[in-house]
């Protein structure tokens, strides 16, 4: 028996990339399903695939906005009517956003953390009760390694990022502290295969913000060259760091690099970074 078989497991941002593959993997580890997503139609998807892999899946689904406080709560609710019961919660719900602090335009600065980070603590407060209920729970929050590592044109997503794992640190000592029987982990993904890259483009143009080339040159040589790993890989290695209670997973050999750097250049990572960065984008 592993530590997700006949769990309710909740995941956010499951129509797409590693919410879907985290789905897949759950369900055939022995976990049941909450789903949801924000575009129905690849939440849909993802159901199908789910019980086209695991015959008899249990798999409850509903579209959901993360960002909105009131519907997060509804869902919550009915997440919990429908099983009786949940035990782990992978906040992995996310978005992009790009450019520099002095050209980027509010409503990126807003919707990003809207998502990012509003959404974790969202879906954190609303269903920690129940988890702690459970008696066997386990929340599991998704930041990047930008959550760790500062970088150029990724305001939004830094800030986001940095502030998911310091509200999943507190949370770890709270739940230590109160000795609540709940696991808690931060998961700090490097260059997984999603579209994440390129859907911050599309949050630029819905918000008509100018999309130069030289952004459609840096998503392309973005999805081309770091966004490798397939997300069933690193749904795997999150699962297994769940299993195994990590309080810390970082999904990627990038991200264990860049962790290292950080670590040996605390102040002046940021040159060697960039260096990195030059020789991977070229000059920008």
């Amino acid at each position: 028996m592993t530590a997700v078989q006949g769990k309710v497991a909740v995941v956010t941002g499951a129509g797409s990339g590693i919410g879907r593959a985290l789905a897949v993997e759950l369900a055939r580890r022995g976990a049941r399903l909450a789903l949801s997503d924000m575009n129905g139609a690849s939440l849909a998807q993802t159901a199908a695939l789910v019980s086209a892999e695991v015959s008899g899946a249990q798999i409850h689904t509903q579209q959901l906005d993360v960002s909105d406080l009131e519907g997060f709560g509804n869902y919550a609710d009915a997440v919990v009517q429908h099983y009786g019961v949940v035990h782990q919660l992978y906040n992995n719900a996310g978005i992009g956003g790009g450019r520099t602090i002095l050209d980027s335009d509010f409503r990126i600065f807003e919707r990003t953390l809207a998502v990012n980070l509003w959404g974790v603590i969202y879906g954190t407060k609303w269903f920690l009760p129940h988890i702690i209920k459970s008696g066997d729970g386990h929340v599991i929050n998704v930041s990047s390694l930008n959550g760790y590592m500062a970088q150029k044109e990724l305001a939004a997503y830094c800030t986001s990022k940095f502030g998911v794992r310091g509200f999943t640190e507190t949370l770890a000592i709270e739940m230590r502290a109160g000795k609540h029987p709940v696991g808690v982990t931060v998961v700090h993904p490097g260059g997984v295969h999603t579209n994440i890259a390129t859907a911050s483009l599309e949050m630029a143009s819905e918000f008509g913000i100018e999309v130069t080339e030289r952004d459609r040159r840096r998503v392309q040589i973005y999805n081309e060259k770091l966004l490798r790993m397939d997300p069933a890989q690193a749904a795997n290695i999150i699962i297994d760091g769940v299993e195994a209670n990590k309080a810390r997973v970082r999904v990627g050999n990038d991200a264990k690099l860049v962790d290292l750097i950080v670590r040996i250049f605390p102040s002046t990572y940021g040159r060697v970074l960039a260096l990195m960065e030059r020789l991977t984008m070229g000059k920008s």
